[in-house]
């Protein structure tokens, strides 16, 4: 996937990219508020409802989308085609895609590139496309790679990731709240045992390099007790998977005898998990505990907020964040060339989530989370804020800006998706001193 100019755009970035994007940036944009140290740039708006992203090795960048943009505003650059995956192209160097094209299937969540072969996360099955590696765009008709998921209204979201062994992770999320024998009705005992755990609620694996395989027969179920884990990324300084998930809702809701409204704000904690083969991570029979630090059983499982049972048995988190804050991706950065202390870790896009009230609502952020050589190092904090807007909201609809999908580009940029108005941004470094030299671009062999 090479440009004509993309010798001089590589070049470009190694000798004096830095201070021209320095320089373009005065302020944030749209009311966003980053961390000392970084620079927020409009890379692309308007391009509809857009979910995960892919960087290929040339800066080409993917957005899987699920439905138009809020705004309905024309998107910029304009775009050729009709699809819902939309390649975007910066040719000039300049932070800003000028170019662009649409294509694919259907819509849905989950991106991932291996060289010049693009994986789609749709609802019901994961597709894939062979990209022409000049042009980009996807050569003849997508195969299927699996097929075969359950029909489900919620969580139905199929988020991807890649490990360097050729395994495909797909997350299948639960198609409830709790597992309740009622779904979502109040005072519903839970399921024993939980039939949805059989199918849902858990990330398999599956061959990258095949086509036709059919959920769950032809894959292995890597970790389960998951309600939904629509974050889902491989650590290549681990060679493992991790994930965050969502946590349940509605507690004062379902048992108001045993939790009031600031309690069901404030639990069960949105959870960093380090994928082992057989994992279980307790869902729905336990959660856990903002307070506690521990898993606690659930209302519908005989829980009264503080009862362990049996959760001592289930894998515990490697780190937490605050309740429904709705972690919707997760990328590692590997290039380091953000800024300190915000290198060689975790970023995390919260989406935010409705079930707070009538406490405000939370998260609508980029969160960094430090790590290790082994794991999560120490406390999150937030790369960038601001993307509700300046007041308090109390519903998701009222936010300006929903972050959703997290990549990094071939040069270190962060780049970040919203799924209210279409918007991407790109998130660099604010001072040309401690951006790190760029070389440019190589291009990538099939299947990489």
């Amino acid at each position: 996937m090479r440009f004509i100019n993309r010798l001089a755009f590589g070049l470009l970035l190694s000798c004096c990219g830095a201070t021209a994007l320095a320089a373009n940036c005065p302020s944030p944009p749209d009311g966003l508020k980053p961390a000392d140290g970084l620079c927020v740039q409009v890379f692309a708006h308007g391009v509809g409802a857009a979910r995960h992203l892919a960087i290929s090795a040339d800066g080409t960048v993917y957005v899987m989308t699920d439905g138009p943009a809020r705004s309905g505003a024309a998107p910029f650059p304009a775009l050729q085609g009709k699809g819902p995956i939309v390649a975007l192209r910066d040719t000039d160097g300049d932070g800003r895609a000028n170019a662009g094209f649409r294509f694919g299937k259907e819509g849905g969540t989950g991106l991932a590139l291996a060289g010049t072969i693009l994986f789609a996360g749709e609802d019901r099955q994961v597709r894939r496309y062979l990209l022409d590696p000049a042009s980009g765009r996807p050569l003849g008709e997508p195969s299927v790679v699996v097929a075969g998921f359950p029909n489900q209204r919620q969580h139905a979201a199929k988020s991807i990731a890649l490990d360097a062994k050729g395994g495909l992770y797909v997350n299948v999320g639960a198609p409830s709240n709790a597992c309740q024998r009622v779904d979502r009705q109040a005072g519903s005992p839970g399921q024993e045992p939980c039939p949805e755990r059989e199918r849902q609620a858990g990330i398999w694996r599956y061959a990258a390099d095949r086509t036709g395989q059919r959920h769950p027969y032809d894959g292995r179920l890597e970790a389960r007790g998951i309600r939904n884990a629509v974050a889902l990324a491989w650590r290549r300084a681990e060679e493992r998977l991790y994930a965050v998930q969502h946590g349940r809702d509605q507690l004062s809701a379902l048992w108001p005898d045993l939790y009031d409204s600031r309690a069901n704000a404030e639990q069960p904690a949105e959870e960093v998990l380090r994928i082992r083969p057989g994992s279980d991570f307790g869902w729905p029979y336990c959660y856990f505990d903002t307070h506690l630090g521990r898993r606690v059983l659930a209302p519908e499982n005989g829980g009264d907020g503080r009862r362990e049972g049996r959760c001592h048995a289930f894998a515990a988190p490697v780190a937490h964040f605050p309740a429904h804050m709705a972690p919707n991706a997760l990328v590692f950065d590997d290039a380091g060339r953000l800024p300190p202390p915000y290198q060689g870790g975790a970023f995390i896009a919260m989406h935010g989530s409705w079930n707070r009230a009538p406490l405000p609502q939370a998260g609508y952020s980029v969160e960094f989370l430090p790590f290790s050589t082994d794991g999560p190092s120490g406390a999150a904090r937030t790369l960038v804020g601001g993307f509700a807007g300046d007041k308090e909201i109390h519903q998701p609809s009222a936010a300006r800006y929903r972050p959703s999908g997290l990549a990094i580009g071939p040069d270190g940029s962060l780049y970040v998706s919203d799924s209210q108005q279409g918007r991407i941004w790109r998130i660099v470094a604010s001072h040309p001193s401690i951006r790190t030299t760029v070389p440019p671009p190589s291009r990538p062999a099939a299947g990489d």
